[in-house]
């Protein structure tokens, strides 16, 4: 894919974050891009085009990918980025806290993916980069759930890239670590906190946004996520970050008892 004939892009949660870098690193590479930010009014990079979209609602996503399409004719590459974190034991979350989270992190996705997959197969063209996290493939203590929609996510977005390659659409994954955003800010508490697990549950709290603030630049995911957009032949993940890229070597070649007792030592759970 190149950006040499003004390809369109379409960044969901575009006004802040990953996703505000994300948007102007497309526009800087070439891309015609457009925005979305579930409140009217949210400003975006100068040269991006904001829109009202509420990933949890149908009929915004609707009308959000037609307004593109009204003005340019096309959409060439979507990016799924917006979602929201949940720090809790699993057990402190209702089922209706659970499906709130998945209905923002997956179902999100799979509407926007599927409001513009249509047009991208009458293109005969298209690419669809789903932000993931390391999340998706580690084990996440007090984020059982997020990890989850993560979890599900990676799952989705592979399987989804067979289904579609033979149209000219490719769907790759971009993998961050801890990122210096206002993630911390969009984290949820759980609805049924339980004492059994308070002291535990501060504690990785504090070891969050220690990482946190450690962390990568937002611009590093953006960059991620412009390589995987503009790949002529995408790989299925791109790691953001010296950390992310870690994580996932690690994974791969550690033993499983290995990784399972630094996983709770960097936690500060008992080994």
């Amino acid at each position: 894919m190149t950006t040499t004939a003004r390809s369109v892009a379409l960044v969901t949660g575009a006004s802040s974050s990953i996703g505000y870098a994300t948007a102007s690193a497309l526009a800087d590479a070439g891309y015609r891009v457009f925005g979305t930010s579930r409140k009217a009014g949210a400003l975006g990079p100068a040269s991006v085009t904001m829109l009202v979209c509420d990933v949890r609602d149908d009929t915004s996503v609707a009308a959000a990918v037609a307004q593109v399409v009204a003005e340019t004719g096309r959409i060439d590459l979507l990016v799924n980025n917006a979602g929201i974190g949940l720090m809790a034991a699993a057990e402190e979350s209702s089922v209706e806290q659970a499906q709130h989270l998945f209905d923002i992190n997956v179902f999100g996705v799979m509407r926007l993916t599927r409001a513009v997959l249509p047009i991208m197969r009458q293109q005969a063209r298209g690419r669809i980069v789903n932000l993931s996290s390391v999340l998706g493939l580690i084990p996440a203590p007090f984020s059982a759930l997020y990890a989850a929609t993560k979890h599900a996510i990676e799952g989705y977005s592979e399987s989804l890239d067979h289904e579609v390659r033979t149209q000219g659409i490719r769907v790759v994954l971009v993998e961050p670590a801890y990122t210096r955003t206002s993630f911390e800010t969009n984290v949820i508490q759980p609805d049924q906190m339980l004492p059994v697990y308070d002291d535990a549950r501060v504690a990785m709290s504090g070891v969050m946004l220690a990482a946190l603030e450690s962390g990568d630049a937002p611009e590093v995911v953006a960059d991620a996520v412009v390589l995987a957009a503009t790949a002529p032949r995408p790989k299925h993940r791109y790691a953001a970050g010296k950390m992310a890229r870690q994580v996932r070597l690690l994974r791969r070649f550690v033993p499983e008892s290995a990784f399972d007792k630094s996983l709770r030592k960097q936690n500060g759970l008992p080994v």
